[in-house]
């Protein structure tokens, strides 16, 4: 019975190129890659990983691009490694050079996503600080307001003083959906 090799590639935002993994993995000869394009690694459920380790079976090897795009916490990695192991699964990290099939390489997967794991944390931590220092200078965070205070105003204006005037043909006239007029409105009459 041929063992079959399974591989998985996931990119944080569907802006993000997956081809890179894809093209390693076929290198590495999957003969079948799972994906989770735009979920992050630390989602709860992420469908494609969940599809890859359902698929795998005693013998089979799974393999990865690097170990961050499969595992969000250096416990689920160790949880892992011991499932593959239990279940006569092989783990390969391309460019992480880790094959669990020695010592070393399971020695090397858990240094490896204990710095992963660290990594991820120092970037929340400084994410969050660069935010509150924003925060802190005044700086509006989020996406833009599509609506001008000026054209709220008028748009109140108009509906006040035009009884026959709706809020979707206003926000027609003012290029955005009548949802987003109608929330500018609410949040202008509340302040």
């Amino acid at each position: 019975m041929r063992m079959a090799i399974i591989g998985y590639v996931r990119v944080s935002t569907n802006e993000q190129n997956a081809g890179l993994q894809r093209d390693a993995l076929q290198a590495a000869g999957c003969g079948r890659i799972y994906e989770d394009i735009g979920v992050s690694a630390i989602a709860k459920t992420r469908p494609g990983f969940e599809a890859a380790n359902d698929r795998l079976r005693p013998g089979d090897t799974f393999i990865v691009w690097k170990l961050d795009r499969a595992f969000r916490s250096l416990k689920q990695a160790l949880d892992m490694l011991e499932l593959f192991n239990a279940q006569g699964i092989e783990f390969h990290s391309i460019t992480d050079h880790i094959d669990t099939k020695t010592p070393m390489g399971k020695c090397m997967y858990q240094v490896r996503n204990a710095f992963s794991e660290l990594e991820r944390s120092i970037i929340s931590e400084r994410t969050k600080a660069g935010l509150a220092a924003a925060r802190r200078r005044g700086k509006r965070l989020g996406r833009p307001r599509k609506l001008s205070d000026a054209q709220v105003t008028w748009a109140l204006d108009v509906l006040l003083r035009q009884p026959g005037r709706t809020v979707k043909e206003l926000a027609e006239q003012l290029g955005v959906s009548p949802r987003t007029l109608s929330r500018a409105l609410a949040a202008y009459t509340r302040r």
